[in-house]
This record gives structure tokens, C-alpha cells and sequence, in this order.
């Protein structure tokens, strides 16, 4: 008899102690209603947000303010004129150096870059590429916020983007969108085929801003919309420049003022399959690069290589596309020499070339 009391006395002390714990915890943790041990709703799921995102990398994105004068064409006293243009741009290091796009900034005679913490500074262009529409400028101040990077990223098709920038002089706002298509990230083109295309809303003055990622990251340089006719409504088809290759312009820019690129002087196509042919396949593969036109003053035309021959590899590394070939030839040290492996009439062969340099009008 008394063991069961003193069973009974335990199972009592145990039962206060827990429920002056439940208690306590509910006390500390909120209001607390019994009705919520029976109610059968589940919890209202967490908005989507991106403010996160946006908060990483907006107080990089600066406002780009140009100004450029020049004779009024129609004037005969030879009146002056000012024009102001605005863009964007993005702070990429620290010690003061910023991307944004070469048309923003092209033939202007003043910068004035506009830092989201009020700050206004003047500006100097340290080098410009039109051929990838990037520009470098350079600022003297303290405490700059460096836009997020990862150099190793590989932004893919369907990969959600955030493009950051000032339209139309609103202030900095942000848009959404994906990345609808990729191309390959060299130095050999002036097209859009190197660029990211995306749907997110890009306007006048959002030139030069930032697009990154949902964690913030850059993945490119806001550059342009499609424009192919006056009377074409187009809508969801924006370009980029992608971060592997703004950073690589960058850094030459720099380096050297200028972007120095090899030049082989021709153009090709591809050959697919091991027969020449183009055929409807699932089997289809890229074999070669086939010449199609060659500069007859151009460092190809000297070193014996002709049209129709089919440019297999260069420099020990196998062409696995057009793109990729004009790469490698644009990316190439002027003034050095490759092994270019040939297809010529069936027969393969080893051509000594020595690569040239690229101008901008070529």
C-alpha cells in the first residue's frame, strides 16, 4: 500500500513539473491559445522575397551622368551645344574601379558617378571596348561597396535574374526576369551572340547596371535591348554581358588601356558530321570549321591556309564550334605562333601560323 502512494505522489510531482514547463516556455515564446493544439490550418508559408539579394548587391550600382559638347552642325557662328546622357554602373573593386557600358560613356567630356549613399564623384575613363560595349572608369574614394563575385559561376538557362540600374533617371529600381539564352563568353565578336539574353526589363539609363543572381552575385553587365526595326514591338528580349567576360575586358583595360585581340583575318561555318553534311539528326556533332573567306593580306592568307580547308584543332585544343575557334584565335597573343591542324581534299596537315592583331574595325 504505501509503495503505490508514494508511485502515486511521484506521478503527481511529475505531472506539475511538466506542466509548469509547458507553462514557462509558452510564457517566453508569445500568447499561446489552446485552440491552436486543435486547429487543423497549417502555418501561411513564408513570401518569396529578394530583398536579400537586392540588398547585397544594390549599393554597388551607381548612377552614371555624362556630359559632351560639340558645334552645332547647323549653326554658322559655330554655337556649342552640351549633351547629358545618364546610365549606370557597377563598383567592381575597391580601389575604385567601375564597369559600365562603352555608349554610356563614349566621347563624353565630363563623368559624374552618383554612389547610393548620396555621394557624387567625378570620374576618369581609364579604357573602353566597343566591340563588347564595356567601358572602365575609375573613382578616388574610400569605403566603396564591391558588387558580389564568383569567378568560377556558370550561369545557366533558367537561372532567375535581377536586373538593378536607373531608368530613365527614376532613381535606382529593379527588375525580374530569367536567363532565356547563353552564349559562349570570348572576345572574338561584336554581336550578340556572346551576350546573355534574359526577359528582365532593361530602359534607357539601366545601360551599364548590374544583373545578378537570387544570392545577390553578379552574373552580368546590363547592355541593351533588341532593336531590329523602328515599327517591330519586341518585349522580353534583353542583353547581357556576362561576368567571365566583363571581368576579363576589365582586367585588360586596366592593363593596357585597350583590349588587344588576335586576328587570323577569315571567317567559317561549321561541318557537321564526319562526312561534311548537314542533315537532320539527333546525332549530329561538330567536326570542323570550315573557311569559307580569307583576307588576302591577313596572317591566314600568308601562312598558306585557303577557303574550304577545315580547321580541326589549333594550338592542341580540339574545335568543338565556330565560336570556340574565333575564341581562341581572338584570345591569342598577337605576334605568336600556332599549330593549326587542317583538313584539306581528305588529307590532314600541320599549319605554322603566326597570329596578328585585331583592330577595332576589323
Amino acid at each position: 500500500m504505501a509503495k503505490q502512494l508514494i508511485f502515486i505522489i511521484k506521478s503527481i510531482a511529475y505531472g506539475l513539473a511538466l506542466a509548469l514547463l509547458w507553462l514557462l516556455f509558452f510564457q517566453q515564446n508569445g500568447q499561446f491559445q489552446l485552440s491552436q493544439l486543435f486547429s487543423n490550418h497549417e502555418a501561411e508559408p513564408a513570401a518569396i522575397s529578394y530583398a536579400r539579394a537586392v540588398r547585397a548587391a544594390a549599393p554597388s550600382v551607381v548612377n552614371v551622368y555624362t556630359v559632351s559638347t560639340q558645334q552645332d552642325p547647323r549653326s554658322y557662328q559655330r554655337r556649342i551645344i552640351q549633351n547629358q546622357s545618364l546610365g549606370s554602373g557597377v563598383i567592381m573593386r575597391a580601389d575604385g574601379y567601375i564597369l559600365t557600358n562603352y555608349h554610356v560613356v563614349n566621347g563624353a567630356d565630363q563623368i559624374v558617378v552618383a554612389l547610393q549613399d548620396g555621394r557624387q564623384l567625378e570620374a576618369i575613363l581609364i579604357g573602353q571596348d566597343r566591340m563588347t560595349d564595356l567601358a572602365v572608369l575609375y573613382v578616388q574614394a574610400t569605403d566603396l561597396p564591391v558588387i558580389p563575385q564568383q569567378p568560377n559561376l556558370e550561369p545557366q538557362v533558367g537561372d532567375l535574374v535581377l536586373a538593378i540600374g536607373n531608368p530613365l533617371n527614376l532613381g535606382q529600381s529593379i527588375t525580374q526576369g530569367i536567363i532565356s539564352a547563353t552564349g559562349r563568353a570570348g572576345l572574338s565578336t561584336n554581336t550578340y551572340t556572346d551576350f546573355m539574353q534574359m526577359d528582365a526589363a532593361i530602359n534607357a539609363g539601366n545601360s551599364g547596371g548590374a544583373l545578378v543572381n537570387s544570392n545577390g552575385v553578379l552574373v552580368g553587365i546590363n547592355t541593351a535591348a533588341f532593336q531590329r526595326q523602328r515599327n517591330l514591338e519586341v518585349q522580353g528580349i534583353f542583353f547581357a554581358v556576362p561576368y567571365k567576360l566583363a571581368h576579363t575586358v576589365m582586367e585588360k583595360l586596366i592593363k593596357h588601356g585597350r583590349v588587344v585581340r588576335g586576328y587570323l583575318g577569315l571567317s567559317g561555318e561549321p561541318v557537321i558530321n564526319s562526312a561534311g553534311e548537314r542533315q537532320v539528326s539527333t546525332a549530329q556533332h561538330f567536326y570542323g570549321m570550315k573557311i569559307t573567306e580569307v583576307d588576302a593580306f591577313g596572317p591566314a592568307a600568308v601562312s598558306g591556309l585557303q577557303a574550304d580547308d577545315i580547321l580541326l584543332e589549333m594550338a592542341g585544343v580540339t574545335l568543338t564550334s565556330v565560336g570556340q575557334a574565333l575564341d581562341l584565335v581572338a584570345e591569342a597573343a598577337p605576334d605568336t605562333q600556332v599549330q593549326i591542324l587542317i583538313e584539306r581534299r581528305g588529307e590532314r596537315m600541320l599549319i605554322p601560323t603566326r597570329i596578328g592583331v585585331r583592330s577595332d574595325t576589323d
